[in-house]
């Protein structure tokens, strides 16, 4: 296949590793924590996934790997919305799985979570990797928003796993994709079939976040893009000094992406859903809010700015009746 100049240059960029990682999977071991426990209602939790709960917190450092290079065989999906970085996770995962032991094999299931369902998937070779290094979107096997949540589901894909003899599946989403990952790990151990279930926290609304997920990929880009972009309205609004621009951002439940643009860019007027919904706020306090912060503007000559509204608020404003 001949490729471009841009996509020599993707090739020839190398993505920033963690120290840790810098010397080569032979150089790391696993350290084993505390046992781990959910932020809140810890005994509902523990009833609902009584298999998995309270596992010790794995950690990896430097220092003589001593795990068995065995040969094995992972499966990996892509799910939900597509985001830069994507493509590299699964680079990544080929990578460290051949740099282990050559024969190991990944396969990619396409389309997210119905491509499990349904057994459509490719083995993935250096060939068909190569051409989505450093490149963004979910193209390499599609995504896709099927929820993994009966019994049923369960149990075919059980039987894909082992049929192919996946002794891991590894779930690139956010927070619904996660939560499958859960729930179909709880059955795993429930039912004994010796496959590890990994999540690999992908979202662009930032709902991930904790102490061991400093930002997603996704949210980091998803926030970036959006300021440059209301950077230049800002700029355009202040240059006119006659219009008003109301600017929807991504959010389905969580407003960290509005939050993290106002901090980056500093408009005139930002709503925060979890704000809204702590305060109680109704449709016509929220529209009285933005209203007199509109009129204070206009007092002192200033008829333009601009406001961020995420996606939840927006889709309340526009299914309301009034």
């Amino acid at each position: 296949m001949k490729i471009s100049s841009l996509q020599k240059a993707r090739y020839e960029y190398s993505p920033k590793l963690p120290g840790m990682l810098r010397n080569g999977i032979a150089n790391i071991c696993v350290k084993e924590g505390e046992a781990t426990q959910s932020v809140a209602d810890q005994e509902k939790i523990q009833a609902l996934f009584p298999n998995t709960y309270g596992k010790k917190e794995i950690t990896f450092q430097q220092g003589q790997n001593t795990s068995e290079a065995k040969k094995q065989v992972v499966g990996v999906i892509l799910s939900g919305g597509q985001a830069p970085g994507g493509h590299n996770v699964v680079c990544g995962l080929y990578d460290a799985l051949k740099a282990t032991n050559k024969e190991n094999v990944l396969y990619g299931f396409k389309n997210g979570p119905i491509g499990l369902i349904e057994d459509d998937y490719l083995i993935f070779d250096d060939e068909y990797i190569n051409e989505y290094r450093n490149t963004g979107g979910f193209d390499i096997i599609g995504s896709g928003r099927t929820k993994l949540e009966t019994n049923e589901q369960f149990a075919i894909v059980a039987e894909v796993c082992k049929k192919h003899g996946i002794t891991a599946i590894v779930i690139i989403g956010g927070d619904d994709s996660n939560t499958n990952a859960a729930v179909l790990a709880e059955y795993f151990a429930a039912h004994d079939t010796g496959v590890q279930v990994i999540g690999c926290p992908k979202t662009i609304d930032g709902d991930l976040k904790n102490e061991d997920i400093e930002c997603s990929f996704g949210f980091d880009t998803a926030t970036k893009t959006y300021s440059e972009i209301i950077g230049n309205i800002e700029r355009d609004a202040n240059s006119a000094k006659k219009y008003w621009h109301f600017i929807k951002v991504m959010g389905r439940s969580a407003s960290h992406v509005a939050l993290e643009c106002a901090l980056e860019t500093q408009p005139n007027i930002c709503l925060i859903s979890e704000e809204v919904s702590e305060k109680k706020m109704s449709l016509s306090q929220i529209a009285d809010y933005i209203a007199d912060s509109v009129e204070k503007r206009a007092a002192k000559g200033m008829n333009f700015g601009v406001a961020i509204i995420p996606e939840v608020l927006w889709n309340l404003f526009l299914n309301s009746p009034y």
